[in-house]
């Protein structure tokens, strides 16, 4: 089984490839584990793609992703950080993997249309039955008022 390679083009479902050159990589100390280690290696990794910018995307498919990632864009690109592990590598691979699992989501085609129904005569009949059953039970709470004198 060959290694996993961050730097290779990044497949989204079937239909996208993104180039590795349109991601850019950055790396930082990071704050997680790794005792005396962290304060020397750069294991933070910061996962950049301006999604605005792309080529690698037709214009549908990147309206659809723009709109649906708009709260998460800093200036057209989407920005994934990962520091959860203590070396680079498996952080950078984290990193991508979550960047499929949220591009993957933001292209998945709308789902169908809603058909609006209407109850059936049986349902409402079950469902006002049962609501004059519950006011039967909660009148016979109540106490008997005294006989008028009239």
């Amino acid at each position: 089984m060959a290694a996993e390679r961050p730097s290779d083009d990044l497949r989204i479902g079937e239909a996208v490839r993104i180039p590795a050159g349109e991601l850019r990589w950055r790396f930082s100390r990071s704050g997680g584990p790794g005792g005396q280690n962290v304060n020397s290696t750069d294991s933070r990794v910061e996962l950049v793609f301006d999604l605005a910018a792309s080529s690698a995307l037709p214009p549908a498919l990147k309206a659809r992703a723009l709109e649906r990632l708009r709260g998460r864009l800093v200036g057209g690109a989407l920005q994934i950080s990962a520091s959860e592990h203590r070396s680079q590598w498996r952080n950078r691979m984290a990193a991508q993997r979550r960047l499929e699992a949220v591009l993957g989501e933001a292209l998945r085609p709308p789902p169908p249309a809603r058909r609006a129904t209407r109850p059936s005569r049986a349902a409402v009949e079950r469902r006002l039955a049962a609501k004059q059953r519950r006011a039967a039970l909660k009148g016979n709470r109540r106490r008997a008022l005294p006989p008028a004198d009239d």
